[in-house]
């Protein structure tokens, strides 16, 4: 069996063990496990896997290329030989490619064209504490698909912050395996007076960073991580950090590819570094020499606004399982130390969770997708969280009146044959 050295190697008996008994297993592992880039090497290995292929969803393409180039690596390849990636306008997968991680997205689209996902072994669901409307339906659908198919078909949900008990309730009693976190202590300090600093207050969270960055490249060493909620932010944080000793990378998902690389490698002349980042550098992606990470508390998510029909972007302030999160990037190859921008009374406010994204996003893009998969009722389904049903027979609505769905709920005759 494949070992790396990470905490992860010591659970990986107990997961081989559960999934050659069972068809589905929890695995939980905090930040810093290696759970992303050793656990589907290790599944490649069982019997049970031999000549088929394996799928990983990530939630980013950021994430999704990244976890594909290092578990090449790990086997000595390029990318697209056992290893490979898929996502929107963009795949390298060859004809030995046995594992594939692709994006939320695209798995659903497979789904839809192949339910019995043939010659595929297992499904991984990276990264599901972060609960994405793409990830929950993707879970429904497979659930759906080999329960009517009778398929033999694997499930591993994997998750860094996540209560593993109403999961594993969901896949029928699965088994739920625990691994070890990360190997090195993170020292947090709380620099603010109360809760995160939203915008458009009397003080300004981008200053309060810049703050934290002059000040945490002055107290310790190594490269820094900063959490900033979007790419606006990061662009100013980035202006006014133009003298700091160190060198100033953006991360965030719509960055080119060369950007992104520039972040995610060290630097060729040893340079110290300040990743810039979005909450893309709170899944799966290693950073390396991060030892200082500096969190502003905040995000920014998508929300649906039912008076007015459309979605909106909102900056709000993080739970704490996001905070443990993004802390735990401080502590992967060395101790750290993780400056919060908020006090130490103000982090148990926070809300424990991240509200599942489909207790508040626009549910059109699923109700098309429940047209397409053939199923009227929603609630015939089994979900981690059923979508609520308001908004569901609203999205319906809106769907009908577009003639993109029949008043049975089946897909519209415009849709059918294009």
């Amino acid at each position: 069996m494949i070992t790396s050295g990470l905490p992860i190697d010591e659970a990986l008996p107990a997961l081989c063990d559960a999934l050659a008994a069972r068809d589905a297993v929890v695995l939980q592992a905090p930040p810093g496990a290696g759970k992303s880039t050793v656990v589907p090497l290790a599944l490649l290995e069982q019997p049970w896997a031999r000549g088929r292929r394996i799928l990983m969803l990530e939630p980013r393409r950021l994430a999704a290329r990244a976890v594909a180039r290092r578990m090449a690596q790990t086997l000595r390849e390029a990318v697209g030989e056992t290893v490979g990636y898929r996502m929107r306008l963009e795949t390298r997968i060859g004809p030995r490619t046995r594992l594939e991680v692709i994006t939320e997205g695209v798995f659903t689209r497979m789904l839809q064209s192949d339910p019995a996902l043939e010659g595929v072994a297992a499904v991984i669901f990276d990264e599901f504490h972060e609960r994405s409307l793409q990830a929950d339906l993707g879970l429904t659908l497979c659930l759906d698909a080999r329960e009517q198919l009778g398929s033999g078909l694997r499930i591993v949900v994997m998750s860094a912050t996540l209560d593993g008990e109403p999961g594993a309730a969901l896949l029928g009693g699965a088994p739920l395996v625990s691994s070890a976190g990360r190997s090195w202590p993170v020292e947090t300090r709380y620099l603010g007076q109360g809760l995160p600093v939203l915008p458009g207050g009397a003080e300004s969270p981008e200053q309060a960073v810049v703050l934290g960055v002059r000040r945490a490249l002055r107290e310790v060493e190594g490269d820094v991580l900063v959490f900033l909620p979007g790419a606006g932010e990061i662009r100013r944080v980035q202006q006014r950090l133009g003298d700091v000793e160190a060198r100033v990378l953006p991360l965030y998902g719509e960055l080119g590819a060369a950007g992104q690389d520039a972040a995610l490698e060290p630097d060729p002349a040893g340079a110290r570094r300040v990743i810039l980042a979005t909450n893309v550098a709170e899944t799966s992606l290693t950073i390396p020499g991060i030892r200082v990470v500096i969190d502003s508390g905040l995000v920014r998510r998508s929300l649906f606004d039912p008076a007015t029909g459309m979605s909106r972007l909102e900056t709000q302030r993080i739970s704490r399982a996001s905070a443990e999160q993004r802390q735990g990037r401080a502590g992967r190859v060395a101790p750290g130390v993780c400056y919060r921008l908020w006090s130490e009374g103000a982090q148990r406010s926070l809300a424990a969770f991240s509200v599942p994204e489909i207790a508040e996003a626009d549910l059109a893009p699923l109700a098309l997708e429940l047209a397409s998969w053939g199923t009227r009722d929603a609630a015939a389904l089994r979900w981690l969280e059923a979508p609520p049903a308001p908004a569901l027979a609203g999205a319906r609505s809106l769907l009908q009146r577009l003639g993109a769905v029949d008043a049975e709920g089946r897909l519209g005759t415009c849709l059918l044959y294009t």
